[in-house]
This record gives C-alpha cells, structure tokens and sequence, in this order.
C-alpha cells in the first residue's frame, strides 16, 4: 500500500531543510591573513601555483582543510588554499561596496564619522544587528553590514 506523506509532512521537511541551511551559513568559519604578501596557492604545498597575494587582515572564509592548509574562499568569491599557520582568529571585514559611510554609532542617525573605500579592510570590534563596529588606524564607527564582507 502507498500513502501519500501530505502538506504537512512537505511542511515540515521544507522547514527542516530551512533550518539546516540557516545553521550551515551561521557555522561559517572566518580566518585572516597575518602578514602581508601572503600566497593564495591553486592546491594545497609550497609547490603549488601562487593565484593572488594577500594583504595583511584580509578575510578569508575556510571551506574545509587538507593537512596544513586550508581550503578558502574570499568576499569574490575566489578560491584557494592557504597554509594554517599564516592566518589567525582576529575578525576582519572588507569594504565590499564602492564606499561605505562610517557612523559614530549604530544606525545611519549617527555622526558620520567618515568613509570607507572598496577593498579597505577594517578590523570587527563588536556587532549589534545590522551594525558593525570597526577600526582602522585612522578611526573607529560602525558600518552597515551590508556594505562589507564577510
């Protein structure tokens, strides 16, 4: 004999589904880079061909690991490998957008503090929302989520 599951099995599976997504993108995992010039490789061993070289801070998201090295993504979404030992914990964020404005506070109320440019890399203090703190060496404000990665 065959049944049929119904709606609310369909429901609950489509939820479920949901559910398992939304924990998979808060599972992410951020690293960045802890020195300048740093090789972004093809494959994981020094042998490998160098894709790009990275700043110092640069985000980067890790996809998975191979021995020493991980597999990575940045805010482009290009991809390579990265040896472990020259990235770090520290959270880092990237102006994604072609300029981003600063504010003292959270929310686009606040004293304009000043202006990111596309590609500036900024240090993640805290978060409230949809408001990051961050700082650089020449201020500290909080940027819209939405105009950095990750």
């Amino acid at each position: 004999m065959v049944r049929s599951l119904g709606k609310g099995f369909l429901f609950l599976y489509g939820m479920l589904a949901v559910v398992f997504t939304l924990t998979a993108a808060v599972a992410a995992e951020y690293v960045s880079v802890t020195k300048d010039g740093v090789n972004l490789r093809s494959a994981p061993g020094i042998t490998a061909e160098i894709l790009f070289q990275l700043p110092l801070n640069y985000p980067l998201e890790v996809l998975g690991k191979e021995g020493q090295w991980f597999k990575v993504r940045d805010y482009e979404g290009d991809k390579g490998y990265i040896q472990e030992s020259l990235v770090g914990k520290t959270p880092h964020v990237i102006v994604k957008v072609k300029e981003c404005k600063i504010y003292s506070g959270p929310g686009a109320k606040e004293k304009l503090v000043g202006t990111g440019d596309k590609e500036v890399i900024l240090q993640k203090v805290e978060q409230k929302g949809d408001w990051i703190k961050v700082t650089h060496p020449s201020l500290t404000g909080w940027v819209n989520k939405n105009a950095v990665w990750p």
